[in-house]
């Protein structure tokens, strides 16, 4: 999986895609998504080290079946709030 982890003061915003996805773009109705390499493309992580990373995250933006599962397995996200995108599982988390 790669990730990325952006740093703003206290808020912690981590990218993280499955590797099958990343540079791919999505269509969702009238609109695309692209999992931008410059964004998503970080390192290459494996499932412990991104749990670990997403345990301090406070906004986290996933795709892929392997990293949502990874964010399900540590409690980050909910099964229910995960949508589709294009056969593409994706998340996104936000802490307050």
């Amino acid at each position: 999986m790669h990730l990325k982890t952006y740093k703003n003061g206290e808020h912690v915003l981590v990218a993280a895609c499955d590797e099958e996805v990343l540079g791919k773009t999505l269509k969702y109705g009238n609109t695309t998504v692209e999992i931008n390499r410059a964004f998503y493309g970080g390192e290459l992580v494996s499932e412990e080290e991104l749990q670990k990373v997403l345990e301090g995250a406070t906004t986290a933006n996933l795709f892929g079946e392997k990293t949502i599962k990874c964010a399900i397995k540590c409690g980050l996200v909910d099964p229910d709030s995960v949508i589709m995108i294009d056969c593409i599982p994706h998340a996104q988390v936000f802490r307050v």
